[in-house]
């Protein structure tokens, strides 16, 4: 892949919106204004723009939003009282809401990894929905009661939230970020460029000006992983839910494969949710195999049972 494409494009429209608590929240605006419109973000510790090799297949068809959750990517640092599940669910509902009121309201489908697709469900849970459809990649949901997954998954969480307490909170500059990214084996599948184009999402200026620090600071992130143990949004998924749901998951076969892949084809399997599986991926799937993942969210909206616009 050619450098150039992973320079991030100006947008057609930002805002910076304000969530009812203080924090803010920036609204980026990309692709055809009267394509279907697509809301994107991202996962725990990570920023939109390293998604770029993936929404940038996006923008010549659909109407795209992008923004990062609280506490992250371009967003500034706000207060770590309110950087827990709760918050992120209801900062979703009031997103949805300045979306319509800056752009316009038609329907919206939300395509979201991780940590954002979790508070996706909680927003709709909890407010009731306002999606047409909620696209999610490799969403980690905890495991009901009494799953073969749950204990495995623990393991995980406590794994990813010691992983984030350990993180260096500076760096010369995001090249030497992008140099350890480069080396570790489990982010060798990512496409050209996209080690430098995530160091670069992911840190911000320090203060002074001196040196790169992490944008969401790794007591942030791990606060996140310590407390994503809640078993019942696994039953409401069909139980409660009102929007329609669609999983495009990472490869659950490979011998490298974390639980968020080996969850979402046990929720598939158990509840009945449409699924994609994209092969020799992990849960980095979008920048790992950006056309893949760019191709299923278009036969995902283009099924004969999708909702159409």
């Amino acid at each position: 892949m050619d450098d150039i494409l992973l320079k991030v494009p100006e947008p057609a429209e930002s805002h910076m919106v304000e969530m009812t608590d203080g924090a803010r929240i920036l609204l980026r605006r990309f692709g055809r204004p009267d394509g279907v419109r697509l809301a994107l973000s991202h996962g725990n510790g990570l920023a939109i723009d390293a998604y770029l090799p993936f929404w940038r297949l996006l923008i010549d068809t659909y109407d795209v939003i992008l923004f990062d959750a609280r506490n992250h990517g371009r967003n500034p640092l706000h207060s770590f009282a309110g950087h827990n599940w709760d918050r992120v669910g209801q900062d979703m509902n009031e997103i949805q809401s300045e979306i319509a009121r800056l752009f316009g309201k038609k329907p919206i489908i939300g395509c979201f990894h991780s940590l954002t697709a979790i508070a996706a469900v909680r927003q709709v849970l909890k407010f009731g929905g306002a999606w047409q459809k909620l696209v999610l990649f490799d969403p980690p949901f905890y495991p009901r009661e009494g799953h073969e997954l749950r204990q495995v998954h623990d393991e995980h969480l406590s794994r990813m939230e010691r992983l984030a307490r350990r993180r260096p909170a500076t760096y010369g500059a995001p090249a030497e970020f992008a140099d350890v990214l480069r080396s570790r084996r489990q982010f060798s599948r990512w496409v050209a460029g996209a080690h430098e184009l995530f160091a670069e999402a992911t840190l911000r200026r320090c203060s002074g000006h001196v040196g790169w620090e992490l944008a969401c600071p790794g007591d942030y992130e791990a606060h996140l992983f310590k407390t994503q143990r809640d078993g019942s949004l696994w039953s409401q998924l069909v139980e409660r839910m009102d929007v329609p749901l669609a999983i495009i998951g990472a490869d659950s076969g490979l011998p490298d494969t974390d639980t968020p892949a080996r969850l979402c084809k046990a929720l598939a399997s158990e509840l009945g949710i449409e699924y994609e599986l994209i092969p020799n991926t992990t849960h980095m799937l979008q920048l790992e195999e950006p056309e893949a993942c760019a191709r299923a969210v278009e036969r995902i909206l283009n099924a004969p049972n999708s909702i159409k616009f």
